[in-house]
């Protein structure tokens, strides 16, 4: 009975790895004038967007169902452009014991670069599906951000 897992998805982008982990890092209200499959994103908790201790409440679309969560950064690591979001809140925590959603961006020695997201999570029965629709709406997420920071590089 397997109830922990990881589901990740490499994607290449055309933005370098400065800029999209930039968005994240320092910008993350922003997706939601970005990113089609998010409707809203308020800060829930704490007085600064990027801080630690902050909660953030998002609505989106996932699986085709509007959903809400609550994201709080666990680790922002710039120098290897790596953020590890805890994610939880009703929507969540009714499948889920455990849920992070880590990003990380790597240059391509040939220009652009990766997009590595992986989602880690434990169920709370066997009876749960992985989370397979995270990877989708992570990578239609980066999909939109890649065009926007094209766009406005252009």
């Amino acid at each position: 009975m397997v109830l922990a897992g990881k589901l990740s998805t490499e994607l290449g982008i055309k933005t370098s790895a400065d800029k999209f982990f930039k968005l994240f890092a320092s910008d993350i209200h922003q997706l939601q004038n970005i990113c089609g499959s998010v409707h809203e994103t308020k800060l829930h908790e704490g007085d600064e967007w990027h801080h630690n201790d902050s909660v953030k409440h998002w609505t989106h679309i996932l699986d085709g169902k509007v959903q809400t969560c609550y994201e709080s950064f666990e680790e922002i690591d710039e120098k290897n452009k790596k953020i590890v979001h805890k994610i939880f809140g009703p929507d969540i925590d009714k499948n889920y014991k455990i849920f992070k959603l880590i990003i990380e961006v790597f240059d391509k020695v040939d220009g652009g670069a990766t997009v590595k997201w992986t989602v880690e999570y434990e169920k709370i029965n066997e009876d749960i599906d992985p989370p397979n629709g995270w990877i989708e709406y992570v990578g239609k997420c980066t999909r939109d951000i890649d065009a926007h920071l094209v766009q406005q590089a252009a």
